[in-house]
Formats: structure tokens, C-alpha cells, sequence
């Protein structure tokens, strides 16, 4: 299948720039086939903004990056009018969310009325300045991140906005001869900011990728599987460890996931293991814990692993 040959073709590509990630950004891959949105948390330091920078550069994708801050306001994400001396007119100037890439670092660090200015952007792939709709380029791809560590002066997004992610990935400090490895190619002159003297060569054109997402939609997907997401789904609203459960849109983020990660496995079918690996990116950011379960020293990870050894799965 192309979409099998693409995938391994980039993360072949990858690897000159990225040491020991090749799980988050088949992720990454995953959520920009089916037509999704990620927050990656993780660290200071742990190469998440780099990850973005390599995947807009293999796939020749416009790329902006938007630090958000406190005094953040949402025109400075999505555009204004000005007036034109000039001309004697209003024009649009366009803010960063008019590219293909968007990397929002360190998301809730801006209040929630900033936060929600993405909204409209993630959920129908345009803005709304002064009543004026205006589409935004496809693809249309939002990479945020969040630091798990360090809480003052943060924001924690909303639920309405945690749902419109795709996926949650988790980026953890790396192994040790993966860090090894890093430092040895940095004493060797490699340059984070200047990824084409790494040799870093664009493998992706967007023409294939809008060809792969036409062959991930012809993805077979047998009854028995739609059974098994529905019940992962409903098994979380049902937990007694968990306060809040999962959306239809959940169940409807992890068939469409599935879907792409047939596709870059090489398979025009969806099978439990699909479904599975993806549960975790999926949920985590959409299911709410019980006070007692935390309690417990359990966390979402771990419940969802609970569920998935109680759901039947499809033969």
C-alpha cells in the first residue's frame, strides 16, 4: 500500500534528525492521515518541538510555531483587521494559524478565552475574523505541548478542548544509550535549528498524502471490530474508577485511527491490535478519575489497560 510505503519512507528519514522516537511520531503520522489533531506532553527537553520541525520539513509543509504566554490574546493566534493608511481601507492581516504546521508550545500557559481561539480552527479547519470566514491550508495540522511538570502560571485546558485532540502522546526522558547517541551526534555538528545540514530530505509531497487518506478510507472494517470500540468506549462510562467517561467522538477518533495505522501496517483491514495500541493515545485526555482511584496511585494509563483486559476481544 502507498500509505505503508510513505510512513516507512519518512520514519527511515527521520531518523537523522530523531534518536529513539519513532513511536510518537508514527503517532504524529497517524494523526495527520486521519485528519486529527495531537498534545504532546513530556519535559522540557525532550525533542518534542523538533519532532514537529522534522515532520513539516519531510512532508514540505509550511510550518509556524506559536509560544503561548499569559498575555497571549486570541487575535494574535488567528488574525485582525487593520486599516491601511494607504488605501484608505481594512485589511486582513492573517495571524500564524494560516499555515499547514502549527506547533502551539506550551498551550496552557495561555488563559482558556486564548485557548478556544484553536476551536473553531481543529474542529472545521477555518477562523471567523470579524463575521468573515476564512478556510485555512491543507493539510491543517495542530502539534500542541504541555509541560506535566511544572504547574504555576498555567491553564488547564478545558474538556471541550482536550476533545478535540486526536491523540495524547506521552514523551518521557529517553533511555540512556539513546541519550548517548544524541550527544554523540551533537559533538559531530549536528544543529537542531538547521535540519537540511543534517541531511534531512523532504520525502513527502501534501498530493500524497490527500492520496493516502483516500486509501485509508477504503480501510475494511469488519462489524466485530465497530463492536469492540463501542464497548472500550462504553466500558469507560461505566468504570467505577472513573468520574467521567469517554464521547461518541472518542469512538469515532479511534475507528479513524485505526484506519490509518492498518494503512501504515501494510493491511486494507482494521484488527483488534490496531484498536489496542491506540486506546491509550486516544482516551487518556478524554476520561476524568475518580478522587479515590488517584488515591489509589492509579492513573488514566492504567485504567484504561483495566478495561482493555475486561472487554472481549473479536475473533
Amino acid at each position: 500500500m502507498q500509505t505503508a510505503q510513505l510512513a516507512a519512507s519518512l520514519l527511515t528519514e527521520a531518523r537523522k534528525t530523531l534518536v529513539g522516537q519513532e513511536e510518537p511520531l508514527t503517532l504524529l503520522l497517524t494523526a495527520l492521515l486521519s485528519g486529527g489533531h495531537v498534545l504532546l506532553e513530556g519535559p522540557p527537553g525532550t525533542a518534542k518541538t523538533l519532532m514537529a520541525k522534522t515532520l513539516a520539513h519531510l512532508i514540505q509543509a509550511d510550518f509556524r510555531r506559536i509560544q503561548f504566554t499569559p498575555d497571549l490574546m486570541p487575535a494574535d493566534i488567528v488574525g485582525t483587521q487593520v486599516f491601511d493608511l494607504s488605501s484608505g481601507q481594512f485589511r486582513l492581516r492573517q495571524g500564524p494559524i494560516f499555515t499547514q504546521i502549527l506547533l502551539g508550545d506550551e498551550i496552557n500557559r495561555a488563559p482558556a478565552k486564548t485557548q478556544s481561539a484553536l476551536l473553531e480552527a481543529m474542529e472545521e479547519h477555518q477562523v471567523t475574523i470579524e463575521g468573515q470566514r476564512l478556510p485555512l491550508p491543507e493539510p491543517f495540522f495542530v502539534i500542541a505541548t504541555q509541560n506535566p511538570i511544572e504547574y504555576e502560571g498555567t491553564y488547564p485546558l478545558p474538556e471541550a478542548q482536550l476533545d478535540r485532540f486526536l491523540f495524547k502522546v506521552l514523551i518521557d526522558y529517553a533511555p540512556r544509550e539513546v541519550e548517548t547517541e544524541v550527544l554523540r551526534r551533537y559533538h559531530l555538528g549536528f544543529d537542531a535549528h538547521h535540519l537540511a545540514a543534517a541531511g534531512l530530505r523532504p520525502t513527502v509531497t501534501t498530493e500524497a498524502l490527500a492520496a493516502c487518506r483516500a486509501e485509508i478510507a477504503q480501510v475494511q472494517v469488519e462489524q466485530g471490530i465497530l463492536d469492540y470500540i463501542v464497548s472500550i468506549v462504553q466500558a469507560t462510562r461505566v468504570s467505577p474508577e472513573l468520574l467521567v467517561g469517554a464521547s461518541l467522538r472518542a469512538g469515532v477518533a479511534l475507528l479513524l485511527a485505526a484506519k490509518a495505522m492498518a494503512a501504515i501496517n501494510d493491511r486494507n483491514y482494521v484488527t483488534p491490535d490496531e484498536v489496542k495500541t491506540l486506546a491509550r493515545p486516544v482516551l487518556r485526555h478524554r476520561i476524568v478519575l475518580r478522587p479515590e482511584a488517584e488515591i489509589e496511585g492509579l492513573n488514566a494509563d492504567m485504567v484504561i489497560g483495566r478495561l482493555l483486559n475486561r472487554v472481549e476481544v473479536p475473533r
